[in-house]
């Protein structure tokens, strides 16, 4: 059996302010895009084991799969194994989730496979555990989230832009940068969900209005990133914006050549991902 594991991008991110347990809350609009990992999922006698086309990731209890994998087991007490095979196409340390993507598909994916009667519900709360940003992915295309994340409000969203995802091979450690960003009292900002439900044919209000916390703090400890962003404006983007914590920077283009002309063009020093407009995401 195999699950597909989307990325996402965060359109707009506020940092709220630090918990009492020590994380941050904050408001962002997650956003599926058309990037994924694959995984496959054999049954087994022998436990759980991992196997994945990425050098980096490493096979042991710090893996996000290896870890949901035993969630699942923990929470039914089924005794089943599992061979899991990861096709990994998201960047690692980008800011697109893939991480959180592949082990909320390891939990809807070992929920099939082993017929285990737990909800989507049941999946998604304790998903938590294993991601502030987990439980997004068993929701829709689309979804205001607050909290630390896990907060999450579905709600349509049309987006009539080509949406141009690059990244840069420069890791972002998310926890360095809530380490060092500097938290500003805003007085008041627009809800990002109704900005984008209002304005999203209003390119010109969209990049004045969207705002990403983390670009501050990144940006003077990575220029290149920076550079990135200024680049996709120059070349006719009508909005660019960090995603999450970085690495990656998106843009939505108006223009279906000049998104795929640029798509192109710097494919040949990053990484870069390209969504049409109306894409739908094939949701396990």
């Amino acid at each position: 059996m195999n699950v597909r594991a989307y990325a996402k991008i965060n359109i707009g991110l506020h940092v709220l302010g630090k918990r009492p347990d020590g994380y941050h809350n904050i408001e962002t609009v997650f956003r599926l895009i058309d990037l994924y990992d694959e995984l496959e999922f054999v049954q087994d006698d022998e436990g759980i084991s991992f196997t994945s086309d990425s050098p980096v990731l490493v096979n042991d209890d710090t893996n996000l799969c290896i870890r949901a994998a035993h969630l699942l087991r923990e929470l039914t007490g089924i005794h089943m194994g599992v061979e899991i095979t990861l096709k990994k196409r998201i960047p690692l340390g980008s800011g697109l989730g893939g991480g959180s993507s592949d082990a909320a598909a390891v939990l809807k994916g070992l929920t099939k496979l082993w017929a285990l009667d737990i909800s989507t519900e049941e999946l998604q709360t304790v998903s938590a555990t294993l991601g502030s940003d987990v439980p997004f992915f068993f929701t829709s295309q689309t979804a205001f989230a607050t909290g630390r994340g896990e907060l999450l409000a579905p709600f349509a969203l049309q987006i009539p832009y080509w949406i141009l995802v690059v990244t840069p091979d420069i890791h972002v450690s998310t926890l360095w940068a809530y380490s060092n960003m500097r938290l500003k009292q805003v007085p008041s900002r627009t809800d990002l969900r109704e900005l984008l439900q209002t304005a999203i044919n209003k390119p010109e209000l969209l990049r004045t209005s969207l705002t990403n916390d983390f670009e501050q703090t990144v940006f003077r400890e990575f220029g290149d990133i920076a550079k990135l962003k200024e680049t996709l404006l120059k070349e006719g983007a009508d909005v660019a914006l960090m995603s999450g914590s970085g690495s990656s920077v998106f843009a939505f283009f108006s223009s279906e050549v000049k998104a795929k002309r640029l798509s192109s063009e710097l494919s040949k020093r990053y990484f870069v991902s390209l969504t049409e407009p109306q894409f739908k995401p094939e949701i396990n």
